[in-house]
C-alpha cells in the first residue's frame, strides 16, 4: 500500500454530469466547497455519464485520466462532487496512489473546521464517526488478526474488529455527552416558555446571508462571510419588535443540496429551535439563478427534522445584485405578508422586515382603556416599564385614563400578578 497522504491541501476535482435530477450536483457549488474547506483547486476532471460505475465511479478510462492529472500536477488528494461508495474510494486510491475524499467527507470537513461550541464539536465528531464506521475496511485490509505469544495474547479480534468496537464505545459517549447538552437546551427553552417569548428561526440555503441580517437586527458581532457553512454553531438574541414586544431571534446553521444523513441526525438537537419557533425566517439568495431548487433543498430538509408545518416568511436577500428591484412586502389575499425584499449587507429594506414580522406576530395583541385613580401611580408605572401606553390624559377628578395595547401573553402575565388592582379600572 502508498503511504496515504491525509491533510491534502493541492487537489484535483472530479465532477460528473447525470441525466437524473436527484443524482445531479452543481459544479460552482462544488468549488465554493472545496474553497470553503482552505483546499487549492489544480483542475478539474469532468465528464458525463448515464449511471455510476459500480468500481470507480467514473468509469476505467476517465480513472485512468484523474490517475494522469494526479501526476501531472503533483496533487495530494482526489475530491470528488459525489458521494463515493467505500469500495470506490478504495479502487480509486489504489489506481491513482492519492487520498480520495467524496462530497460528505468534505461537508464533514468544513463542519468540522467550523465548529466552537462544545456541542457543536462533538456533533461533528459524531457524524463523522458515523461516516468513517462504514470505511474502516479502506484502511484496515492488510492486517490479520492479532498475533499470540508472551505478552502478546490479545481477545483474537482483528484490527478491524478492535477498531469498530472503539468506535461503538466513543459514539456513544458523545451521544450521553450531547443528551446532557439537550437537557441543558431545553431548560433554557422552558425558561423562555415562561417567560412567553416567542422564537424567530433563521433557516435557508448556505450562504444565502441569514447571519448578516441576524448581526443587522440584534446587533450582534456573530462571524458572516462570503461562504459556504459559515456558521455552524446556533446563536440566539433577545430583540424587540414595535407592538409586539420582545422575541428571541436564532440564527443556525445552513443547508446544503443532498446534506448528508449523518449530519441531519447529528444537529437535530441544535434544529430543536426550528422545530419549536412559531415563525421561520426562510432567508434566500434571490440573486442566486438556483434560488428554486435551492428553496425546494431547504423545504425538503425542514421536512426531514420535522419543521415542515411551520409558518414561514420568506426573506428575499441581496437585492442590491439585481437591476431594478426595490425594497417591497409581497402579501396573500388575506393582506397577510409573504415575502420581504431587502438587501442585509446594504442595509436595505430592513424596516421593511421589522413592518412584516409585527404584523405576522401581531394576531395576539389586546386594547383596552383603563382609568386608574390618582392613589394607584404605582401600577401605572408597571405599565409603562412594559412600554404598552399609547395615549395618557387625565379627568377633572384626577383619574389617569390610558389607552394600553400589548401582546396578549404579557397581558395575562400582568393579570397573574395585578388582577384584583387591573381589572377593576378597565372603562367598558
Amino acid at each position: 500500500m502508498f503511504d496515504r497522504y491525509q491533510a491534502g491541501e493541492l487537489a484535483v476535482l472530479v465532477h460528473l454530469d447525470f441525466p437524473d435530477e436527484s443524482t445531479r450536483e452543481d459544479l460552482s457549488e462544488f468549488k465554493m466547497l472545496v474553497s470553503s474547506a482552505g483546499v487549492n483547486e489544480l483542475t478539474v476532471v469532468s465528464g458525463k455519464r448515464s449511471t455510476p460505475h459500480p468500481k470507480y465511479f467514473v468509469g476505467s478510462g476517465k480513472a485512468e485520466e484523474i490517475a494522469e492529472a494526479v501526476r501531472l500536477y503533483e496533487a495530494n488528494v482526489i475530491l470528488f462532487n459525489h458521494s463515493l461508495s467505500p469500495s470506490q474510494e478504495k479502487n480509486i486510491e489504489a489506481l491513482c496512489e492519492c487520498r480520495v475524499v467524496d462530497r460528505t467527507t468534505l461537508i464533514l470537513d468544513i463542519f468540522a473546521q467550523r465548529a466552537r461550541t462544545h456541542e457543536g464539536k462533538l456533533q461533528v465528531e459524531l457524524a463523522q464517526l458515523r461516516h468513517i464506521s462504514s470505511r474502516l475496511i479502506r484502511g484496515w485490509t492488510h492486517l490479520e488478526r492479532q498475533k499470540g505469544g508472551i505478552g502478546l495474547r490479545g481477545p483474537g479480534e482483528t484490527q478491524l474488529e478492535t477498531d469498530r468496537r472503539l468506535l461503538r464505545e466513543r459514539m456513544v459517549n458523545i451521544r450521553k455527552r450531547l443528551e446532557k447538552v439537550e437537557r441543558q437546551r431545553q431548560q433554557g427553552r422552558r425558561s423562555r416558555t415562561r417567560a412567553e417569548l416567542p422564537t424567530l428561526s433563521l433557516v435557508g440555503y448556505t450562504n444565502a446571508g441569514k447571519s448578516t441580517l441576524f448581526n443587522l437586527l440584534t446587533q450582534a458581532q456573530v462571524y458572516a462571510a462570503d461562504q459556504l457553512f459559515a456558521t455552524l454553531d446556533p446563536t440566539l438574541r433577545r430583540i424587540e419588535l414595535e407592538d409586539v414586544g420582545g422575541v428571541v431571534l436564532a440564527d443556525t446553521v445552513g443547508f446544503i443540496r443532498h446534506l448528508p444523513h449523518d449530519l441531519v441526525a447529528a444537529f437535530k438537537a441544535t434544529l430543536t429551535e426550528t422545530r419549536e419557533a412559531e415563525l421561520l425566517l426562510h432567508v434566500v439568495d434571490i440573486a442566486d439563478d438556483r434560488r428554486s431548487e435551492n428553496i425546494e433543498q431547504v423545504q425538503y430538509v425542514l421536512s426531514e427534522i420535522g419543521a415542515g408545518e411551520v409558518p414561514q416568511l420568506i426573506v428575499c436577500n441581496k437585492i442590491d445584485n439585481l437591476e431594478d428591484v426595490q425594497p417591497r412586502i409581497d402579501r396573500d389575499e388575506e393582506g397577510r405578508p409573504i415575502r420581504v425584499w431587502l438587501s442585509a449587507q446594504a442595509n436595505i429594506g430592513i424596516e421593511l422586515l421589522f413592518q412584516a414580522l409585527a404584523e405576522r406576530l401581531d394576531t395576539n395583541i389586546v386594547e383596552y382603556h383603563i382609568a386608574i385613580p390618582p392613589s394607584e401611580g404605582k401600577l401605572r408605572g408597571s405599565l409603562y416599564k412594559l412600554n404598552c401606553i399609547n395615549n395618557e390624559s387625565y379627568d377633572e377628578q384626577g383619574h389617569c385614563h390610558l389607552n394600553i395595547k400589548m401582546p396578549k401573553r404579557e397581558w395575562q402575565r400582568l393579570l397573574k400578578q395585578k388582577s384584583k388592582e387591573i381589572e377593576q379600572y378597565i372603562v367598558s
